[in-house]
């Protein structure tokens, strides 16, 4: 059986459950880092070097990296949609996901969440956190154009594209800062959490991260 290691509060980790939920595949999964520690431990150093999380161990093999993670998954279970044998539409999901990590994660997790929701309130840049979210307004209204037609990113199917990008929203539509008028993102976050897999993975409250750098 698939054992994910990695705290559910992790977006990363989410994204792993996420896939995992659509793709009915059973697994087990072990909470680690955070609160629950154990990523400095040798055996868990033999198996990410790296020392974080997600994990994902399939038997003797193991994958570090979530996005390596999701597509390792959709690789073996290529029946279920969500992997693309022609190159050319395997391209438009990656460059969404490659998007989704160096610009946009990097933007609202790595500026806002980090710089807003996770940093104590007295050791905040707020010069930085404006930027940020200013950021990431522009990011979604991007997204707001793509899905304007009513569907997912890439047309009507969910893809590996739409897990990367829309495991954001349940962040960014609870933060208490200001937001640019979405619509099409606000009903695609709605449509979203109409998927089992979507609230029991990604709606999960991220309280104990709240002031806590070194979490």
């Amino acid at each position: 059986m698939l054992t994910v290691l990695g705290r559910r509060s992790s977006i990363n980790v989410q994204k792993v459950a996420w896939l995992l939920a659509e793709l009915q595949v059973p697994h087990r999964h072990i909470e680690l880092g955070g609160a629950f520690g154990g990523l400095d431990t040798p055996e868990f150093r033999m198996m990410n070097p790296h020392g974080k999380v997600p994990v994902l161990k399939d038997g003797d093999h193991v994958v570090w990296e979530s996005h390596a993670i999701l597509r390792y998954l959709a690789a073996r279970h290529p029946d279920t949609g969500f992997w693309k044998d022609e190159p050319a539409e395997r391209a438009q999901v990656d460059q969404w996901m490659e998007w989704s990590e160096t610009v946009l994660q990097s933007d609202f997790i790595g500026g806002v969440f980090w710089g807003f929701y996770r940093t104590p309130e007295e050791q905040r840049d707020w010069r930085s956190i404006h930027q940020s979210v200013e950021r990431c307004g522009a990011h979604f209204k991007l997204l707001d154009e793509m899905l304007a037609d009513g569907g997912n990113l890439l047309g009507e199917a969910l893809t590996l594209a739409d897990i990367t990008v829309g495991v954001h929203l349940y962040r960014y539509f609870n933060l208490d800062f200001k937001r640019p008028e979405i619509p099409s993102v606000s009903a695609w976050y709605e449509r979203l959490q109409q998927r089992d897999g979507y609230r029991e993975n990604v709606m999960i409250p991220f309280d104990e991260l709240y002031g806590r750098m070194a979490f």
